[in-house]
């Protein structure tokens, strides 16, 4: 297997995609990726089934979607085991049981106007306070806003503008709120994670990401921060090394510990391409979910049988 990091942060690639699925499904392309506390692992993904659910071990558990999803996008396992889904093409948030059942369906009318603050305009990604269960709605693409629900729906407040100071947003990716209540964006094209209280004023930034597409958090009381980035450069210079696709470790004042992969995008073992997705388990190892032909299909033309997920198996006590 092939090795990334070092030192304390050590990890084996699983390699081609991770994940036993019957030979007449497909990935296509695993936008999003999380894990409940049983460690079952969540794909939601572009191919024949919307949500696959597998053991560690990538043996499928259950599945379902069909014909419910437009375009998935984001998956988050809320704190008492609820699946939230973003459908970017339907321009919605909906909360399933781990079933697939569904209880809550968070979607306006028509979409909102673009970059009208309003919910949703092909939103990215939602987070949940472990706390309280409020939803946080990452609206990212045509939006530059972040929305706040009560768990039963009502919207409580929307932050974000777009700009580049401290505080705006230019594609709101990713959102995760950790146990005190702080939210942290995966501000993307602006290269940088934003970390806000509750209710949107800003605190902090972590900045120097290629391009911070997916954020997660680990386990334990001082857990760390696990950053999807993409690629940062441009075609003349993709050859160049630490400008991503890469996964970033950090820990919670944003002080990188690692950096997983110092190569250019590519298939090769120990590369990627597009991390639009990513998730910690009870043991530490990392699963990353890829969108290759979205973000390179169109100018690169990336191999058709790309893999869609990789897991990256941790070798030492990082948490």
């Amino acid at each position: 297997m092939v090795t990334l990091g070092a030192g304390e942060y050590q990890y084996e690639l699983s390699g081609a995609d991770w994940g036993q699925i019957p030979g007449e499904w497909t990935y296509k392309e695993a936008t999003a990726v999380d894990v409940d506390g049983e460690d079952h692992v969540y794909v939601f993904n572009r191919g024949t089934v919307p949500m696959i659910v597998f053991d560690s071990d990538g043996h499928v558990l259950d599945s379902w979607g069909e014909g419910v999803f437009d375009v998935p996008h984001g998956v988050h396992i809320g704190p008492e085991g609820s699946v939230y889904c973003i459908d970017v093409g339907a321009h919605k948030v909906t909360k399933h049981t781990p079933e697939g059942e569904l209880l809550l369906d968070l979607k306006a009318k028509h979409p909102s106007g673009l970059m009208s603050g309003e919910p949703f305009n092909r939103p990215c990604q939602v987070g949940i306070d472990p706390r309280n269960g409020d939803i946080y709605v990452a609206d990212g693409y045509s939006n530059a806003r972040v929305h706040k629900f009560s768990p039963d729906g009502r919207h409580v407040l929307s932050w974000g503008e777009s700009g580049t100071d401290p505080g705006y947003l230019n594609v709101v990716h990713d959102v995760v709120v950790d146990s005190e209540g702080w939210v942290y964006i995966a501000d993307r094209e602006n290269h940088r994670v934003q970390v806000f209280d509750c209710n949107g004023n800003y605190e902090a930034q972590w900045i120097n990401s290629s391009r911070a597409a997916c954020i997660c958090m680990g386990n334990g009381p001082d857990p760390l921060f696990y950053v999807g980035e993409y690629f940062a450069g441009i075609v003349p210079n993709a050859t160049g090394k630490n400008l991503g696709p890469r996964v970033t470790i950090l820990d919670g004042k944003g002080t990188v510990k690692a950096r997983l992969s110092d190569e250019s995008f590519g298939d090769e073992p120990g590369r990627f391409y597009a991390p639009h997705g990513i998730a910690v388990d009870s043991k530490g190892d990392i699963y990353v979910a890829e969108v290759a032909w979205s973000e390179f299909g169109r100018n690169l033309d990336p191999p058709r049988e790309l893999r869609s997920l990789q897991k990256l198996i941790r070798k030492d006590s990082a948490t």
